[in-house]
């Protein structure tokens, strides 16, 4: 295995499994294209950092991946984690790791929106990615304790808050998302967890069992503290009648000491395609009925209903762009390697040249291909993500109104789009990247196999991607009576129309305003649909999601190009990127977004072959 490093520059660099990473284009998206000075400038944030201090920022956290996470990588691949006697336990050198990135500041404390030093999410986005790429099994355990904990402190009790939030964002404590159970699956509302009042009213007997559960268990904290959906006996049927509930594993005494176990049993691991330092868990509660958990917020109204469903929603739909930006990382690694290999790997003739000397693989043009593919579509995601983190400090941190306003109306919308077309798209890249190594990329001595095992995951989790495909086409595209769609869709039109006259990008612009018309079309085609044959609407939803990512990276890639042609004309150096940057929104442009055209044209032409054909016919 080729341990070259990837070009001469700083920012790049090489560990265990091949761990190839830059910091490059984070920090042309944070200084050069998003106004990064701009959150910076908050004041949440103003009188602990500056722009100036982004490079610093980044390079060090790719330092610390590098040197203490990424070493993590093939234990985690090869020792696994293991259930034994009723407990799990992670290779040890996740200990290590886990215990120098929490101390010094990389983990949970940045999901405290009150921390001293926390970054925002446009800095520690970046982070969090060069992370995820080192070790993508170690990441959740870190990250999930910060996430419960915002949830904690967004709807806890003061009490709630001061009794459990420190020891997680400190990570001394872990943290679950406890949703799915064996019978239910995306069927939320069938669920059959209950929660049964006790003489405390703010504390319940919870009883059930929940599978899928990551991190549901592990030896890397002296208690995981768990976010529990169940139904308070009463409670109306369905998603309605849901309530969440904070569940530890060991029962936290008034002193804030552990005391006995909470009848919290693992039942055991899954054996999964990939991932497997994780710890995904299925776990009973209650089975001596002694488990015990504080009620999260108001009781049942009295209609019935919970609070449990939108509570989880405020950290689902984080998650759901954390699992995009797992999937862009996983996939980057895997596009890097193919890179270093292509340049590294001499194998046949130039085609114009038969009688020639042998030359590198990235001198083929099928190669270029596969590689531009990844490297355009792969900036596309980290363009579209980003811009969901600028929008999320906005929220969270805003000076101004109108600011908040229009981030909380944005990021409703392209949520959906980061988590799905991110985790769909990365699938298909590492299979590029794989196919540039030949027969290597299918072997285990090389990264990309383990790459391909391990992203499949997040097209699944945290509701699978044709479920993101029904809320882009039936709920976002409806919101405020569909008006900020309509105006998501103009900002499009808008630049379209400021660039029209660009010299340089004739052909890209005029496919992006094609792209855009051939949209707003497909939208009309799928309205009808819904009041005349609404079962066209899911055959299509999932093509509908992709098609509408692919115009948003378009645009979002579009103006990265007329960034770099300014850089380019102002002779700045670094030019390489720069056109390396035209290069992406050119290919990107030309090759992948005629695609919503013909999808546009598939639909409007509809097929229902799929419906039609008897079931005995598979």
């Amino acid at each position: 295995m080729s341990n070259k490093i990837l070009t001469s520059k700083e920012e790049v660099c090489v560990m265990a499994s091949n761990y190839l990473y830059s910091t490059r284009d984070h920090k042309f998206i944070i200084k050069e294209w998003l106004d990064g000075a701009k959150i910076l400038g908050l004041k949440r944030f103003r009188d602990v950092y500056s722009i100036e201090d982004v490079d610093g920022i980044l390079d060090q956290s790719l330092r610390v991946c590098k040197d203490v996470v990424a070493p993590t990588n093939d234990d985690g691949d090869t020792i696994r984690a293991v259930f034994k006697d009723g407990k799990v336990t992670v290779p040890p050198s996740f200990h290590n790791a886990f215990k120098y990135v929490a101390e010094n500041g990389w983990g949970a404390s940045n999901k405290d929106v009150d921390g001293e030093g926390s970054l925002p999410s446009l800095l520690y986005g970046a982070v969090h990615e060069y992370m995820i790429a080192a070790n993508p099994a170690f990441v959740a355990y870190l990250g999930l304790p910060g996430g419960v904990g915002s949830i904690i402190k967004q709807f806890g009790s003061q009490e709630q808050i001061d009794f459990f939030t420190p020891k997680m964002f400190e990570t001394v404590w872990g943290g679950t998302m406890c949703i799915t159970e064996p019978g239910g699956g995306s069927d939320v509302g069938d669920m059959l967890s209950k929660a049964y009042p006790t003489d405390d009213p703010k504390i319940y007997k919870i009883k059930g069992t929940k599978c899928f559960i990551t991190c549901g268990d592990h030896d890397l904290t002296e208690n995981i503290i768990h976010l529990v959906l169940a139904r308070i006996d009463g409670a109306v049927p369905g998603t309605k009648g849901l309530s969440l509930f904070i569940v530890p594993k060991i029962w936290v005494n008034e002193d804030g000491s552990l005391g006995e176990p909470n009848d919290v049993a693992t039942v055991g691991i899954e054996h999964k395609m990939g991932l497997q330092g994780s710890a995904t868990a299925v776990l009973n509660f209650g089975e001596e009925g002694l488990c015990r958990g504080f009620l999260l917020g108001a009781p049942l109204d009295e209609k019935g209903f919970g609070q449990g469903m939108a509570q989880m929603f405020k950290m689902i739909n984080g998650s759901r762009v954390d699992t995009g930006h797992c999937a862009l990382s996983v996939a980057t690694v895997a596009y890097n390697n193919a890179v270093a290999y292509a340049k590294d790997r001499v194998q046949g003739r130039p085609i114009d040249n038969p009688r020639g000397s042998r030359v590198p693989l990235i001198q083929h043009e099928d190669i270029r291909r596969m590689l531009l593919t990844q490297k355009a579509t792969l900036e596309g995601m980290r363009a579209m993500i980003f811009k969901g983190y600028y929008y999320l400090d906005l929220i969270a941190f805003g000076d101004l109104p109108e600011d908040v306003r229009q981030a909380k109306r944005y990021i409703e919308l392209i949520t959906p789009l980061i988590k799905a077309y991110s985790s769909d798209q990365a699938w298909l890249m590492i299979t590029e990247a794989i196919q540039v190594h030949g027969g290597y990329g299918y072997t285990e001595e090389y990264p990309i196999a383990r790459q391909a095992r391990d992203v499949k995951i997040y097209s699944i989790w945290e509701g699978t991607n044709f479920i993101q495909s029904l809320d882009l086409v039936f709920r976002k595209w409806g919101l405020d009576k569909g008006s900020i769609f309509k105006e998501w869709l103009q900002d499009i039109a808008v630049f379209v129309k400021e660039n029209s006259a660009n010299a340089e990008f004739p052909r890209e612009i005029a496919m992006l305003s094609q792209a855009l018309k051939a949209y707003q079309e497909l939208m009309g085609t799928v309205f009808g649909y819904m009041k005349e044959n609404i079962r066209l609407v899911p055959l299509y939803s999932t093509r509908i999601l992709r098609v509408t990512a692919e115009l948003y990276c378009a645009f979002l890639l579009m103006q990265q190009a007329l960034v770099a042609q300014e850089k380019l004309a102002q002779e700045i150096g670094d030019t390489d990127f720069y056109k390396g940057k035209i290069n992406s929104a050119q290919f990107y442009l030309r090759n992948i977004v005629p695609d919503v055209m013909a999808t546009a044209q598939i639909i409007k032409d509809y097929d229902t072959s799929a419906m039609d054909i008897p079931e005995g016919a598979f």
